[in-house]
């Protein structure tokens, strides 16, 4: 078996966000949940479904970078025009993002940085679709770099999708649709089963101390079982070499270290 690398693991983490019995749609957004979302589809969760990343839907996940001579298998069109009724706002959908700040109770940001509303130290996306698909459909994250940074001390800069935040919640106000289910770093994985859903550390990578979490994470992080997040098997590891012929993988973290963190 060739040697497993950070990518690799988070890869095979990422996709347990993705398990399910349900036939729905998969996103995983950036190289590490696109590959993802393939390997779930071609390992325990074979009733997901995914698109191209242009304008089809497909049952079998299409391989990142340049594709040469291979050819799409469609199973339908869909069009980002369709994309909303047949996937998001039916709940029929999981999408794995990226977002650049997320608080203790999976608030994330993706729009502005410090300053005020009007006038941010640093304007970025926009809240783009978050604030729908916050509410619509069920949403995982993976941050290839967790630091404090990223999990904030308090509240995100500007929320651009709900999380469980108690203080944000009115009477009368309906959250059942918020479904937030796994984060994956570069350093562990974590969940919402904390006090009032808060962020909660359940598995932490080979090589990895909690403390090592909580000294990169901006708020005070909660204990799950702690268990060592599982390495891919070599049947996984050739479904990740098949999903990503060119290695785009490796560009995510900078040497593409091994999964088995070193002895400080």
């Amino acid at each position: 078996m060739r040697d497993i690398t950070l990518a690799d693991l988070c890869i095979f983490a990422c996709s347990e966000a993705f398990r399910t019995p349900r036939e729905i749609v998969a996103t995983g957004i950036g190289p590490i949940p696109r590959i993802a979302a393939g390997l779930a589809k071609l390992t325990h969760s074979p009733g997901l479904m995914m698109t191209d990343g242009e304008a089809f839907l497909v049952e079998q996940p299409v391989p990142i970078g340049p594709r040469g001579d291979h050819a799409v298998k469609a199973s339908g069109y869909l069009p980002f025009s369709r994309f909303f009724d047949a996937a998001v706002w039916s709940g029929r959908r999981h999408a794995m993002v990226t977002p650049t700040q997320v608080d203790r109770f999976g608030q994330t940001n993706l729009s502005a940085l410090g300053g005020t509303h009007a006038q941010p130290k640093v304007q970025m996306l926009g809240v783009r679709g978050f604030p729908g698909n916050s509410i619509y459909h069920p949403n995982s994250m993976f941050i290839p770099a967790h630091s404090p940074r990223v999990f904030v001390e308090g509240e995100v800069d500007m929320v651009s999708s709900a999380g469980y935040n108690p203080a944000k919640r009115i009477d009368g106000g309906n959250y059942s649709g918020i479904d937030l289910r796994l984060i994956v770093t570069d350093l562990c994985v974590m969940d919402f089963g904390g006090t009032d859903h808060a962020v909660r550390v359940v598995s932490l990578h080979p090589g990895v101390s909690f403390d090592m979490v909580q000294a990169a994470t901006g708020f005070r992080v909660e204990k799950g079982a702690l268990a060592e997040t599982p390495l891919p098997d070599t049947d996984a590891l050739a479904i990740i070499d098949r999903l990503d012929p060119h290695n785009i993988r490796a560009g995510v973290f900078k040497d593409n270290p091994p999964a088995r963190r070193a002895a400080a």
